[in-house]
């Protein structure tokens, strides 16, 4: 019995690494290099590109590319038909594969439907990237950032709830993680007993 699951209609190149306990759904295709974690989950029409890292219970809805150059750390959400680059310049008739910028999507991270996440940033742990967005530049982490371009608008808890700051702290209302901010960041001050 295979250590993950593969949908007859995709495919899992030679040369690919997928972790125990993943699913790769409908019309999906792994590229040699690749490397997806464990209890990871591909929805339809998923293209993973060769020399991209995939972490542990990723989770990438349907009608997503990860190109060459994207790192997704552990639990990392991409909603549908969110967009990654690699190149900041195309022309068709210019070879730019020694230009691609390195994209790194930490720890926790959510990036909402057909958002676009323009090569070269990093998305700092527990982000939390709405619907639409297109992110030009590096992201705090656990910063809510919204349109276009994308600014922050406010903090999330790591559970995904908004957080409301009151004089530069803030505790979460569903799973009672404390925060505290500073000079334009956020760190958690007390973790949750437990979330889920």
């Amino acid at each position: 019995m295979a250590e993950f699951f593969v949908h007859e209609s995709s495919y899992v190149d030679d040369g690919a690494q997928v972790g125990r306990g993943t699913k790769i759904w409908h019309f999906c295709h792994v590229m040699p290099g690749a490397v997806i974690g464990e209890r990871c989950n591909l929805g339809q029409n998923v293209v993973v590109m060769p020399g991209t890292r995939i972490g542990n219970n990723v989770k990438i809805q349907n009608n997503v590319s990860i190109y060459e150059g994207v790192t997704l750390e552990d639990d990392v959400f991409c909603g549908p038909s969110c967009v990654f680059t690699n190149v900041l310049n195309p022309r068709s008739h210019v070879s730019r594969k020694h230009e691609y910028r390195p994209t790194r999507v930490k720890r926790g991270s959510s990036i909402g439907a057909n958002a676009t996440i323009l090569c070269g940033v990093t998305l700092g742990e527990y982000a939390f990237i709405g619907a639409g967005a297109v992110v030009t530049s590096d992201v705090p982490a656990y910063a809510l950032m919204v349109g276009v371009p994308a600014r922050r608008v406010g903090w999330m808890c790591q559970c995904g709830e908004r957080l409301s700051i009151g004089a530069g702290k803030a505790a979460c209302a569903v799973c009672g993680t404390t925060y505290e901010e500073a000079s334009g960041a956020l760190r958690p001050l007390a973790q949750p007993r437990h979330v889920g």
